[in-house]
């Protein structure tokens, strides 16, 4: 396999916390891969059909790993793709820290914050 990590989500890494990338960077460098809209009228075919398409592109990149997080379905039928090639496929982890305010008027906002903790390989 190669030296870049793949970042197959809707999170662009630009925006990642310097840990997320830290994190990534033992792999090798960070390649954006946009995740797809998935509808959720999609069936089952056009779901196998999408993480085909997007299979065979990443395993062409070579990577040494792949961040994929995003519409279940989907996510379950290119994992499952990427692990049968040996592609090392790994999930972000975080810690949700959740601030609450008591507004004046007697309701509550909650300000949920996600940290990164690390990487957790699927499989």
């Amino acid at each position: 396999m190669g030296n870049i990590f793949i970042n197959h989500t809707n999170h662009c890494s630009s925006y990642w916390s310097e840990d997320e990338r830290r994190a990534a960077q033992v792999f090798g460098e960070i390649v954006d891969v946009a995740f797809p809209a998935v509808s959720s009228s999609a069936s089952e075919e056009e779901i196998e059909k999408l993480a085909h398409d997007n299979a065979v592109r990443i395993i062409a990149q070579k990577p040494a790993a792949v961040l994929c997080q995003g519409e279940y379905t989907y996510t379950y039928a290119l994992v499952k793709r990427l692990l049968a090639q040996g592609i090392c496929v790994v999930a972000a982890c975080s810690e949700r820290v959740v601030e609450e305010q008591h507004e004046p008027d007697g309701s509550t906002r909650r300000i949920s914050q996600f940290r990164f903790t690390r990487f957790r390989r699927y499989g």
